[in-house]
């Protein structure tokens, strides 16, 4: 089992998003939680070493640190606009 980490701001960007899907993002992170990282894709370029989880139109951007299995939420937006 994972410790996920959310920080101010992605916390802010969750509080703006409807209820519905809200809740399918919660789910996600449940997911994360759970280390159920299947279908998760790898970042490259700036973002190299973060990872995308795919939540509806909406995108979790996290840093997963292996060693003390720590997840760390960096962005959570709507897929036009997370990169």
């Amino acid at each position: 089992m994972f410790k996920v980490i959310v920080p101010k701001a992605p916390f802010k960007e969750l509080e703006k998003i409807d209820t519905v899907n809200q809740k399918l993002i919660f789910e996600k992170i449940k997911d994360l939680e759970m280390g159920n990282f299947s279908n998760d894709k790898a970042l490259k370029g700036k973002h190299k070493g973060k990872f995308r989880k795919r939540a509806g139109n909406y995108r979790i951007v996290y840093l997963k640190e292996n060693d003390i299995l720590v997840i760390t939420l960096i962005r959570i937006a709507h897929r036009k606009e997370v990169y």
